[in-house]
């Protein structure tokens, strides 16, 4: 069977949320443990993640240096936090299937994801990044050419648009590292958001790419079976948080569409994740799950956390 594990952002962080090298590399050792879990039964595994605190981290640097040297855009920091994150996934899986007992290779790649240039997503920058400013700090990067809002009390904070992922440029790489018996992290944080130019070429543009949905199309893209969406809770809840929350098992697209366009899923956090698992069954996969990581064995099997299946 091929899994397409997408990680949460959460899951490269330590459980408070620090973002240091050393929380990182010690939550990619838990990631890595699940993911050998699902080599050992001989499962193909294709790994992306979020980047949101690396690419948080990496703005701050280039607030603090903008008076100092031009600030680098978001693909930038898209290829910058994957090239890391790649690093320091390998060799979490490196060490934990080699503890496992499997013979199995891995390698991360920096991959590109074309949207559409006339993409409103992208046009319109909404999508609010990175920490509030004052005003006077947020006018040098202004001045650099990013959209910065005024948001009242709380201070200035930059906007940027977020675009539909219409191809995974080099997924063609990544499923023949997979085919080749690869163990593939592939597409971090949605991928590396590039348009293509009436020339042909292709060109990086300030956004980002909902991880979840970048996942979904990834999974289509390798031939995966399952997609395994990892995340802090084990299930997607109808009402969240009330005294009649309703945890979700097995459920057929059409109605979790049905509860998504009722309200329940949160815009910010649970509600790509169902939109991301619906498109991937919707577009022929076998099942998607919603879970969190000490399940996500149980989940590639059906048998945990919230299954999305054809109706």
């Amino acid at each position: 069977m091929r899994v397409l594990l997408a990680l949460g952002g959460n899951a490269m962080t330590a459980a408070d949320g620090s973002a240091r090298p050393e929380d990182q590399i010690a939550a990619a050792r838990v990631a890595a443990g699940a993911v050998a879990g699902l080599l050992v039964r001989d499962h193909d595994v294709v790994l992306t993640h979020g980047n949101g605190p690396q690419v948080g981290n990496l703005l701050v640097k280039n607030e603090l240096a903008a008076a100092v040297v031009p600030p680098v855009g978001l693909d930038w920091c898209g290829a910058q936090t994957q090239g890391t994150l790649g690093f320091v996934l390998t060799t979490a899986l490196d060490a934990a299937l080699a503890a496992a007992g499997v013979d199995r290779r891995t390698a991360a790649v920096v991959t590109r994801t074309r949207v559409a240039a006339d993409d409103p997503g992208l046009l319109r920058p909404s999508k609010p990044v990175g920490r509030y400013l004052p005003a006077d700090e947020a006018a040098v990067l202004v001045a650099h050419g990013q959209t910065w809002q005024d948001r009242g009390e709380r201070g200035w904070r930059r906007v940027v648009g977020s675009p539909e992922p219409l191809e995974i440029v080099d997924g063609p790489a990544i499923r023949a590292l997979v085919d080749a018996g690869f163990v593939v992290v592939g597409n971090g944080g949605g991928g590396i958001p590039v348009v293509r130019r009436p020339t042909g070429e292709l060109a990086g543009v300030e956004a980002v790419i909902d991880k979840d949905l970048g996942a979904a199309l990834l999974a289509r893209t390798v031939g995966a079976d399952v997609l395994v969406i990892g995340t802090d809770v084990p299930h997607a809840v109808l009402r969240f948080g009330t005294p009649d929350a309703e945890p979700l098992g097995t459920i057929g697209v059409e109605k979790l569409r049905a509860h998504a366009a009722d309200g329940h899923f949160a815009g910010g956090s649970m509600g790509p994740k169902v939109d991301a698992a619906c498109r991937f069954v919707e577009h022929g996969g076998a099942r998607a799950v919603i879970t969190d990581l000490t399940h996500i064995t149980e989940a590639v099997t059906g048998g945990a956390g919230t299954v999305v299946v054809p109706s």
